[in-house]
């Protein structure tokens, strides 16, 4: 144990050498906290009652140490390198397929089209009895995703329960990589869609490139780039993706940290293939960090108008770095600003309280930058849209039923009894099997309550405190029975938002992500604002502030 210890304060020492060669790094608080870490493992190890775990000790530690800067800056231990490919490439070792826990059980919610899940014939709603012949039961969603990982070509059995019939299947586990374009195709004749899901690989400007060049050929001659939902992936995808529409040697971010090498301009390097389309570029709140990219300077060069909802706001640039032991951390390293020089980072997370969640950047340290055209927009918000859409809030009956997985039952029985559907973009349920849905709803036995009813109770408790509430009684009494929640009466009322996810989620049963995509596509408001966008020139320009 000496010689352990010994050899521990010459690693640290070391350390801390290497920590003094950087001169902006705080010498003696280095020097401290790895003493302390040192004196707290002796003690432990030499007297602790019984004997620690000390590979979940150190994990710990080290995981509560990161959580103080950024949940970008993440430690990630051998045994969940599989976790670290998906998180920074996009693919990663196992069946391919989306669970979930519901009650003691974890489902399979939706097999991936072509993986080794659904290729041996695992489908939505199969419950996960065993994995490998451990008991999935009682385990938490997380457990069993590790078990359904690993490495490519290694063997798996999973026993599922299925209709009350309890079926086994064994196969091998694959390379699985999240698909950059799920789906492309034209809308209305000239205008083109791509749905791009990730810039978490090398190859995004050539797909994105090659989806265009098919929508060309069949005639496109304006676009809409979905970044919805993208959480980002490879800065240096998003510059060539925004040089596929821009000129070349225009810089398109800048990166800015402690040290001289993270300061960097990112340019295009290339001539434009598609400089004059026409482009709309939708976001929501799930667009991120390389989508932020390449929208904001699509937005601060005029080239783009962007529709939707505010970005996320992740303006934090990391690098991965590798650790003993097959080990690896990545790291926040730098800052990002658009063209026009703004950092859309929302939270500071450099000022927040010890303990705490990060706050938003205050109001009263936003500052204005200016687009090519003069158009005015802000930092430390995410990107602002140019044109903004609102997403409906859904009803809380409609919340309740998916909650209770009212949906996802209804759909799994939808699929056995039908062996196949109409086109995704033609599918809808007739009124006799929403009444069927319908019963299904009232059959069960969960409860809700609506906010109205709530507000009401509360009005009333103030106006009885206050003496007001004999002479509103009478109004009071009417208004009660048309805000308490009626299944009946809600299950009319929102009918058109429950069919909605009904249609989706049965389409979703044939034809899987490529399946849902096109059924969202009627409809929607984001895409029915860029389609009217696109189709009035005059509206086009004046939004981008083209003469």
């Amino acid at each position: 144990m000496k010689h352990l210890f010994k050899k521990i304060t010459i690693i640290s020492l070391t350390f801390c050498n290497l920590a003094f060669l950087n001169a902006q790094s705080n010498g003696f608080e280095v020097i401290k906290g790895i003493d302390l870490m040192e004196n707290i493992y002796m003690y432990l190890d030499q007297y602790y009652v019984d004997e620690p775990k000390y590979g979940n000790l150190s994990k710990t530690a080290i995981d509560a140490m990161l959580r103080e800067l950024d949940p970008y800056t993440v430690y990630y231990h051998e045994s969940n390198m599989e976790d670290y490919l998906l998180m920074t490439t996009g693919h990663y070792g196992g069946i391919g397929s989306v669970i979930r826990k519901m009650d003691e059980f974890t489902y399979i919610i939706e097999p991936y089209e072509g993986k080794p899940a659904f290729n041996a014939g695992l489908r939505a709603g199969d419950k996960i009895l065993e994995i490998d012949g451990r008991s999935m039961k009682g385990k938490a969603s997380d457990e069993v995703s590790t078990s359904l990982k690993g490495s490519k070509g290694s063997a798996i059995e999973i026993k599922v329960e299925r209709n009350n019939e309890i079926k086994t299947f064994n196969f091998t586990r694959d390379e699985i990589e999240v698909p950059i374009v799920p789906y492309y195709g034209m809308l209305d004749g000239s205008i083109g869609y791509i749905s791009l899901s990730t810039f978490m690989k090398q190859t995004v400007t050539d797909e994105v490139a090659k989806a265009i060049k098919s929508l060309k050929e069949q005639g496109m001659k304006e676009l809409i780039m979905d970044l919805r939902g993208n959480g980002g992936g490879f800065l240096n995808q998003a510059v060539s993706l925004v040089n596929l529409f821009v000129d070349e040697g225009i810089t398109v971010v800048s990166t800015k940290g402690r040290i001289e090498s993270e300061i960097f301009n990112y340019k295009t390097q290339t001539k434009p293939l598609y400089k004059e389309i026409p482009l709309v570029v939708l976001i929501d709140e799930n667009s991120a960090s390389a989508s932020e990219i390449f929208a904001g300077t699509l937005q601060d060069l005029d080239r783009a108008v962007i529709i939707g909802q505010t970005s996320y706001g992740k303006g934090l640039v990391q690098r991965t770095y590798d650790l003993k032991y097959g080990s690896k951390l990545k790291l926040t390293v730098a800052k990002y600003y658009t063209n026009s020089g703004r950092c859309v980072q929302k939270l500071d997370y450099y000022n927040k309280e010890f303990g705490k969640k990060a706050a938003a950047v205050p109001d009263s340290l936003i500052k204005t930058f200016y687009t090519k055209n003069g158009r005015t927009v802000i930092d430390g918000r995410g990107i602002e849209p140019d044109v903004k859409t609102e997403l409906k809030d859904m009803s809380n009956l409609t919340y309740m039923i998916m909650v209770n997985n009212l949906v996802f039952k209804f759909a799994n029985d939808y699929y056995y009894k039908h062996p196949s559907i109409a086109p995704a973009d033609q599918f809808h349920l007739t009124d006799e099997e929403y009444n069927t849905f319908r019963q299904m709803v009232l059959k069960d036995t969960f409860e809700y309550k609506t906010i109205s009813e709530d507000i009401l109770l509360e009005l009333k408790n103030t106006a009885e405190k206050e003496g007001y509430f004999n002479e509103v009684k009478d109004l009071y009494d009417k208004m009660l029975p048309h805000l308490t929640p009626s299944k009946e009466r809600d299950l009319d009322k929102f009918k058109e938002e429950i069919l909605k996810l009904l249609e989706d989620e049965i389409v979703s049963r044939y034809y899987f992500q490529k399946g849902r995509t096109v059924y969202n596509l009627n409809g929607n408001e984001d895409i029915l604002k860029a389609k009217e966008i696109l189709k009035d020139k005059a509206s086009y320009n004046k939004i981008l502030g083209n003469k």
